[in-house]
């Protein structure tokens, strides 16, 4: 199931990009903000993503880029099931909370089981349950792939965004997307 990207794929004489000048580049691309969960040794796991995206509607596969220095994503991967949980923009707090790497992320917070029995936060926009269908190895981060098995929306409150180093809390669409 684990493919390995053996070399990065540059033209040849392209120069390496500075990660700090990427990561600048980057920061004015806003991404949304969900926490990715599941059941790990029969107790709750979960971590923040900002690079979570639809990738196929048939069949219907997500997914998402876990950073190859997380200590949580191992657990996931290996729970063969995750949920992720669309966070609002009233929930900067949650995605600090389980952006920490002490103490327990799910302190104060309420759940219950997906139909994998990955969490779903209670307080989440959406959620979107998946079984783990594929993960590949690209640079730095793990692309792991999910089937999705269930799904819903919960709310239809204004999504958190992360833009510029900040969460953004005031969303507004034009007429020209309707």
């Amino acid at each position: 199931m684990l493919d390995t990207v053996a070399a990065p794929r540059m033209a040849q004489g392209s120069p390496a990009v500075p990660a700090s000048e990427l990561r600048a580049v980057m920061a004015h691309y806003p991404t949304g903000v969900v926490v990715v969960t599941a059941m790990a040794d029969g107790a709750p796991v979960g971590f923040v993503v900002g690079s979570f995206t639809s990738i196929s509607l048939d069949p219907p596969l997500v997914g998402f880029f876990a950073d190859q220095s997380s200590t949580t994503y191992p657990k996931v991967e290996r729970a063969g099931a995750f949920c992720a949980n669309v966070l609002s923009s009233d929930h900067s707090h949650l995605c600090r909370q389980f952006s920490s790497k002490s103490g327990d992320r799910f302190a104060g917070t309420t759940w219950r089981p997906a139909p994998s029995g990955s969490p779903i936060l209670d307080e989440a926009v959406a959620w979107v349950d998946c079984d783990l269908h594929d993960t590949v190895v690209v640079g730095d981060h793990t692309l792991s792939v999910g089937r999705v098995r269930s799904l819903s929306l919960e709310t239809h409150a204004a999504p958190l965004i992360f833009h510029r180093g900040a969460y953004v809390t005031g969303l507004h669409q034009s007429d020209e997307a309707r």
